[in-house]
C-alpha cells in the first residue's frame, strides 16, 4: 500500500498541481477592484412581475437575445439559429424573415425602413425588405476584425453606433456568443469597443474603448449621447457623441451583469441583467493567478449564469424608474425588453425557446 502510494497517488496529485498552476489558458486576468455586491435592494428590491408572462413559441427557434418593432407594427427577433424572426402581435403567429448564417443579437430599424443587425459572428448587417442580406462592416475602416459585434443604435441620419464586446475573444472562435463572453468577462480587461459605420462613407472606425465587456447600446432621445452597458463591471454608462473620451458612468453597482439596452419612444430605455453576479468572481477579481486556475477546471466547477428575471426602466440619467423581475428565473437569462404594440412589454433571452410578453 505504501508503494502504491508512492508510486502512483503522489505522481498523479503531483501532475494535477502543475496542470493547476502552469497548464496555458486563453484568459490573462487583470486584476481590479468589484464592488460590494448589495443584492436586490433599493431601486432593485424583488418582486414578481416577470411570473405574469405569457409566451410566444419560436417553434424550432430559440435565444430571442434581441427585438425591435417594424415599420409595419410586428415584432422582430434575432435567434442563436441565425435566424431572424417576425412576430405578429396578439397572435402566436411567428415567421422567419431571413437567415444570416451567424448569429444576429442586437437588431434595430434604420430610418431607411431596413433591418440593421448585430451580428457576433458576420459583423454588421442589413437586411431589406424583401430578405436581402447586405455586411456592412466586418473590419473597422483600419482593417481590425470585429470579432463580436453585439448591441446597435441607428441616428435619424443612418448613422450606425454599435459595441465590439471583445477583440479578444471572437464569439464564433470560442464556441458561441455565451462562452466567449464568460471568457472576457473572467479575463476582465479592456477588450471591448464602440464602433461607428457611416453610410455615407461606408467607413467603420472606433469611437470609444476600453471597457470589460462593452455590451448593450442605445441612444439618448436628442441623439447627442449613447447609453452602454459595461457587463464585466456592472455598470452602464452615457458618452458623449462629440466628447467620447469625456464618458461617464450613471449607473453602478449593479447586482447582476447588464446585457442590452433599449431606448423607448419616452425618453427613457429598458435594460436587462442576464444573471445574478457571481460570488466567486467577485471574489477573486483581486487575484488574477487563483483566477487562471479556476480557468483550468472542468467547465461545470467554473462559475456559470444563474436564472433570475430581471428588467429595469430608467431615464438617460440612470434613475431607476420600475423594475419586472422573478426571482424563480422561469424566463431564463434575461437580456432586455422593449415597450411593444398595445402597450406591451416584450422581454427577451439568451436561451428561451419563447419571447416574452407583459400585458399591462
Amino acid at each position: 500500500m505504501i508503494r502504491f502510494i508512492y508510486f502512483t497517488i503522489l505522481p498523479i496529485l503531483f501532475l494535477g498541481l502543475l496542470y493547476l498552476m502552469f497548464w496555458p489558458v486563453p484568459i490573462e486576468p487583470v486584476a481590479w477592484d468589484a464592488p460590494q455586491n448589495r443584492g436586490y435592494v433599493d431601486d432593485y428590491a424583488p418582486n414578481k412581475e416577470l411570473a405574469k408572462i405569457k409566451r410566444v413559441s419560436l417553434g424550432e427557434y430559440s435565444g430571442p437575445e434581441d427585438l425591435a418593432v417594424g415599420p409595419d407594427g410586428m415584432v422582430y427577433t434575432s435567434t442563436r439559429e441565425g435566424s431572424i424572426l417576425r412576430h405578429v402581435p396578439g397572435s402566436g403567429e411567428v415567421s422567419v424573415v431571413a437567415d444570416t448564417k451567424g448569429y444576429p443579437l442586437g437588431v434595430e430599424f434604420g430610418p431607411d425602413g431596413n433591418l440593421y443587425v448585430a451580428d457576433a459572428y458576420k459583423g454588421l448587417l442589413k437586411i431589406d425588405e424583401s430578405g436581402a442580406l447586405t455586411v456592412l462592416a466586418n473590419k473597422t475602416s483600419d482593417g481590425s476584425p470585429i470579432l463580436f459585434a453585439d448591441d446597435l443604435d441607428i441616428t435619424s441620419e443612418g448613422i450606425v453606433y454599435f459595441t465590439d464586446a471583445s477583440t479578444k475573444f471572437g464569439a464564433e472562435a470560442n464556441g458561441g456568443g455565451l462562452p466567449a463572453s464568460l471568457l472576457d468577462i473572467f479575463e476582465h480587461g479592456p477588450n471591448s469597443r464602440i464602433l461607428k459605420f457611416d453610410p455615407a462613407t461606408g467607413e467603420t472606425t472606433t469611437i470609444h474603448e476600453g471597457m470589460s465587456f462593452a455590451n448593450g447600446l442605445a441612444l439618448t432621445k436628442d441623439e447627442k449621447h449613447i447609453l452602454v452597458a459595461e457587463t464585466g463591471s456592472y455598470a452602464i454608462h452615457k458618452i458623449p457623441l462629440d466628447a467620447p473620451e469625456n464618458a461617464r458612468v450613471i449607473v453602478s453597482n449593479l447586482p447582476g451583469f447588464p446585457d442590452n439596452i433599449s431606448d423607448n419612444p419616452d425618453g427613457t430605455f429598458w435594460f436587462g441583467l442576464t444573471s445574478p453576479r457571481s460570488a466567486p468572481v467577485d471574489m477573486l477579481s483581486g487575484y488574477p493567478f487563483v483566477r487562471k486556475i479556476v480557468q483550468r477546471l472542468p467547465d461545470f466547477m467554473r462559475p456559470q449564469p444563474r436564472n433570475y428575471g430581471f428588467v429595469a426602466r430608467m431615464d438617460e440619467n440612470g434613475n431607476i424608474l420600475e423594475t419586472l423581475q422573478d426571482p424563480s428565473g422561469g424566463y431564463a437569462l434575461t437580456t432586455g425588453a422593449i415597450d411593444g404594440p398595445n402597450g406591451a412589454i416584450y422581454i427577451s433571452s439568451i436561451v428561451e425557446p419563447a419571447l416574452a410578453v407583459l400585458e399591462r
